[in-house]
């Protein structure tokens, strides 16, 4: 009987026994300069993302950045934060499923609240370069759904430190937010 419960435990787990793709780490924190280009305007300031492994195919994300539209006095603030899962689909490469909170302040009343879903493909391509490519929904309680691509890549100076990019793509806006990325 213990044996029989023990086999059927394992067989369980067995989807979940994947880890990470190898020079893939879902534990790191990076920030520097954010900005997005829109055709009613342009905006910059800075931003901070992170993830924290809570499994080999279990990650926490969050993501925070401020920034100013050009030529005015307005300042919005956007935060995310979710759970995603990872699942290596070759020696070097993840498929990535995630899902958030999203939340966007521009004060004076312009609050929104909403959440994503995106899912696409990590992974390190040679031992000091990483990169992905997702697609993803966002919907939003008080504005349009929209439906976005992203693509990053980081190139490592060694182990713990490296320079990280991201370009988010929406009905035409694009965001970007690039910095240092410390990983561990």
């Amino acid at each position: 009987m213990k044996r029989s419960l023990l086999a059927l435990t394992l067989m369980a787990a067995l989807p979940f026994a994947a880890s990470a793709a190898d020079g893939v780490s879902y534990n790191f924190i990076e920030g520097g300069y954010a900005a997005t280009n829109t055709d009613a305007g342009d905006a910059d300031g800075f931003g901070v993302t992170g993830s924290v492994a809570i499994h080999p195919n279990f990650h926490l994300f969050a993501g925070y950045s401020t920034q100013e539209i050009e030529d005015t006095d307005i300042d919005f603030d956007q935060s995310r934060f979710g759970v995603g899962y990872n699942h290596q689909i070759a020696p070097a490469a993840d498929l990535v499923t995630r899902i958030a909170y999203e939340k966007f302040d521009a004060g004076s009343g312009l609050n929104f609240d909403g959440y994503s879903a995106e899912v696409g493909v990590r992974g390190a391509f040679a031992p000091s370069f990483e990169g992905y490519a997702m697609a993803g929904y966002e919907d939003f309680e008080q504005a349009d759904s929209e439906f976005y691509g992203r693509v990053g890549a980081q190139v490592k100076f060694n182990q713990n430190w490296g320079v990280s990019g991201d370009v988010k793509f929406i009905d035409g806006d694009t965001q970007y937010l690039v910095g240092p990325r410390f990983t561990w």
